[in-house]
C-alpha cells in the first residue's frame, strides 16, 4: 500500500540507487494487479527509463521467490513488447529487470543475502542457460542501516511493523495494531498515511498477522508429521529385521517398549508385504487410515 505511490516508491528506489530522480512522470506502473500465477500477484512493480525494479516484502523465508518473479517479469515483458515484432531482424530492447525482496519476518536472516533461480533445478549445471538472482534485504530494526536513513518511509514501516509485535505480546491482536497506529501517529512515522488510511491498514495487519500465524502452524504441523512419519519408518524396519531373526512379536515389542497390539498390526503388515520397502509400507498405511 505504502510503495504503490509513486512518490513513496521514487524515494525507495532513489535510496537503493544512491540517485536523485524527482519526476513522477518518469515512472510507469508494471506491477500486475490482474494477472495472477499461482494464486499470487506482485507488491510493486516501476518502469523508470532502461530499468525494471520488482520489489516484494516477506514476512517469513521463501526460496521460491526466483520462480516466482520469472512469472512476474515474463508476463510485465510480455505486456511491454505486445506491439513489437518479436520474429523480426531488429532487436527488440527490454528494460534490465531488478528484484529485490524486503524481509522483516521473525525468524532470523542475514542483512544481505542472494536467492537464484538455479538453486531450484534438479541438476544445476556451472553455467545455467537460465539464471534470475533476487536480492534479499533484512528490514528488521538495526539492520541496512544506511537505506534505513536514506528512506524514510521504509524505516517508518519497519517501526510500524515491530511496535506490532511488540503489542501483540500483551493485547489482543486489533488493540495492538489500533494501539501502533495510535503511538506511530503520534511520533510522526508514516503519519500522513496512517491518518489516510487508518481503517484499512487495521483491516490489512490483522489479516496479514493472521495469515502469517497460519503459514507458522502449518510448517510446525508439517515439521510433526515429519517426525512421525521418520519414527514409523524406523519403527517398521525394526520389525522387519526382528521378524527376519525368528524373534516373536512380543519378544521385539518389549525389546522396543511400544505396545504389542500396535507391534502386532504392523508385523501382520510386513508379513502380508514381504517384498515391499519400509516406505511402500508407510504409504500403504497412509491410504488405508485415510480411506472412510
Amino acid at each position: 500500500m505504502i510503495f504503490k505511490e509513486k512518490e513513496s516508491f521514487l524515494e525507495l528506489y532513489n535510496a537503493m540507487n544512491k540517485t536523485a530522480y524527482t519526476n513522477l512522470e518518469d515512472l510507469t506502473v508494471t506491477t500486475l494487479e490482474n494477472a495472477i500465477y499461482l494464486s499470487m500477484k506482485n507488491d510493486v512493480s516501476y518502469l523508470l527509463y532502461d530499468r525494471l525494479a520488482l520489489y516484494e516484502h516477506q514476512s517469513t523465508r521463501n526460496p521460491n521467490l526466483p520462480l516466482r518473479d520469472l512469472f512476474y517479469v515474463a508476463n510485465i515483458f510480455s505486456r511491454l513488447t505486445y506491439a513489437d515484432n518479436l520474429y523480426g531482424t531488429k532487436l527488440v530492447k527490454i528494460p534490465e529487470p531488478v528484484f529485490v525482496v524486503f524481509y522483516n519476518g521473525k525468524e532470523e536472516m542475514p542483512e544481505r543475502s542472494v536467492l537464484r533461480l538455479s538453486d531450484a533445478y534438479e541438476q544445476p549445471s556451472d553455467d545455467p542457460a537460465l539464471e534470475l538472482k533476487v536480492l534479499v534485504l533484512n528490514i528488521n530494526p538495526g539492520y541496512n542501516k544506511e537505506l534505513m536513513e536514506n528512506c524514510k518511509k521504509l524505516r517508518d514501516y519497519s517501526i510500524f511493523t515491530n511496535k506490532v509485535r511488540e503489542y501483540r505480546e500483551l493485547l489482543p491482536l486489533s488493540k495492538a495494531v489500533e494501539k501502533a497506529i495510535q503511538d506511530c501517529i503520534a511520533e510522526d512515522i508514516l503519519k500522513e498515511f496512517l491518518q489516510k488510511n487508518r481503517a484499512e491498514v487495521l483491516n490489512v495487519s490483522i489479516f496479514e498477522y493472521n495469515e502469517e500465524l497460519h503459514m507458522q502452524q502449518e510448517r510446525q504441523e508439517a515439521m510433526e508429521e515429519g517426525r512421525k512419519q521418520e519414527r514409523l519408518l524406523l519403527l517398521i524396519n525394526q520389525i522387519k529385521r526382528n521378524l527376519a531373526r525368528g524373534l516373536s512379536v512380543e519378544e521385539f515389542a518389549d525389546f522396543l517398549d511400544e505396545d504389542v497390539s500396535r507391534i502386532k498390526e504392523l508385523a501382520a503388515l510386513v508379513d502380508n508385504h514381504p517384498e515391499k520397502s519400509a516406505e511402500e509400507l508407510y504409504e500403504i498405511l497412509t491410504m488405508s487410515s485415510s480411506m472412510p
